[in-house]
């Protein structure tokens, strides 16, 4: 890495095709590990550079970046790729969009086709960015921390070496890990509320045809969702529906006797609620008022709720024999860091203590996320179109990175 710094700016040259651009009014810059970024040291850099005390030209194999000492803008600073890649050059001002071959999408919840995609760091014109200005701070001991409001971009000047960009990107942004080896194999899911024995009865239909199923999902009819009104929705649960599941340990293992792992289906918005089992546990760790049937709000900053959250709720069922855990979160950001990215980072970390590797199934939260498979693209509308759409929609996601993709057989609503 070769470092280029002024006053107020901070030029990396991480590699000869890659260099992070920041820009801090305070005059400080990042060199923790953010939600996005985990590793910027790529060893050493050949590159040439011509500075003065107004003017910096900085010149790799690749590119050349050119930079009028002052704020980040347009006339001030670009970078021009070394190539023949596009009809009238490759020079990217500062400032300008970048038309990429896409990457992928948080969801296809209500999609009956093509939907917009977000960026991929791979190009046609050989260049692309990496916006990590919003990133999160990431600390072992306070977890993840807003960041101070500055610019910090990282440059992707790779032509047409494309997976040269994407082998850099998982450097930068750490690797996908292994999957255990169950998650490949057939999944079964549907939303249905099922009773023990029609499920069993399914599964055994399976055998019976030579169909061969690694993993069964309970939809979210597993939990009570008739609930009383005070305490609102019964879209989030954690007790079993005994109507349905009447010994849920009975169930799991006789699943567990056919070989089949199991995951169940959550909805975390609304915290755990004083009709959940778990609720007495969560109450006492958490020094909620159980006369007024305080509820255990959900928020997966605090750790304390985390802690609840995993110990005393997911850990009990855990023990009754729930391998892994659908994420199946749609509710917004809470105007600061995403909660599924929370979930998904929490869920993935934790679910990593299991033997066999960890696994979690939940949508996409942005770059980086490909750290945390396996992705569920989402309420996919049944047509030809969705199902048009979906192969293009897994390829790009590579261009981010994210190579794990679920997506329902058939799709699930509106038809």
């Amino acid at each position: 890495m070769k470092i280029f710094k002024g006053e107020f700016y901070r030029i990396s040259v991480l590699t000869d095709k890659l260099v992070r651009l920041e820009y801090s009014q305070t005059g400080s810059f990042e060199d923790r590990t953010t939600q996005l970024i985990y590793n910027r040291d790529f060893g050493q850099v050949s590159l040439d550079y011509i500075e003065t005390s107004n003017v910096l030209d900085i010149m790799t194999d690749y590119f050349h970046l050119h930079f009028n000492k002052g704020e980040f803008n347009a006339e001030n600073l670009f970078i021009e790729l070394k190539g023949n890649f596009a009809v009238y050059g490759s020079r990217w001002y500062f400032g300008e969009s970048i038309e990429t071959l896409k990457g992928t999408a948080r969801t296809l919840d209500e999609a009956d086709g093509a939907i917009s995609l977000e960026d991929g760091i791979i190009s046609r014109n050989g260049i692309a960015l990496l916006d990590d200005s919003q990133g999160f701070i990431w600390d072992e001991q306070s977890g993840y921390i807003e960041r101070e409001n500055q610019i910090d971009l990282y440059f992707f000047a790779y032509g047409h070496d494309y997976r040269g960009a994407i082998r850099d990107f998982y450097h930068l942004t750490g690797s996908t890990p292994l999957l255990p080896r169950y998650a490949l194999g057939n999944w079964w899911s549907r939303y249905w509320p099922y009773t023990s024995d029609e499920y069993l009865d399914l599964i055994d239909r399976f055998e019976t045809e030579k169909i061969p199923l690694s993993i069964g999902v309970l939809d979210m009819d597993w939990h009570i969702t008739d609930i009383p009104a005070r305490f609102g929705s019964g879209w989030t649960g954690y007790s079993w529906n005994k109507n349905l599941i009447p010994n849920p340990e009975q169930l799991l293992q006789q699943l567990h006797d056919r070989k089949l792992k199991l995951s169940l289906n959550v909805h975390p918005a609304d915290g755990i609620r004083a009709y959940e089992e778990a609720y007495p546990r969560v109450a006492k760790r958490l020094g909620l008022n159980v006369e007024l049937e305080e509820p255990a709000i959900f928020d997966f900053f605090n750790p304390s709720f985390r802690e609840a959250y995993f110990k005393d709720v997911h850990y009990e069922l855990e023990k009754q024999g729930v391998d892994f855990w659908w994420i199946d979160w749609q509710q917004g950001t809470q105007g600061m860091l995403d909660p599924l990215w929370l979930l998904n980072h929490y869920h993935y970390q934790d679910s990593c203590k299991n033997v066999e590797g960890g696994l979690i199934l939940s949508r996409y939260a942005g770059p980086g996320s490909h750290r945390y498979p396996v992705g569920f693209s989402g309420d996919t509308i049944i047509s030809w179109n969705s199902l048009r759409f979906q192969p293009y929609f897994t390829a790009t996601a590579s261009n981010i990175g994210y190579s794990w993709w679920s997506h329902d057989i058939g799709g699930h609503m509106l038809g």
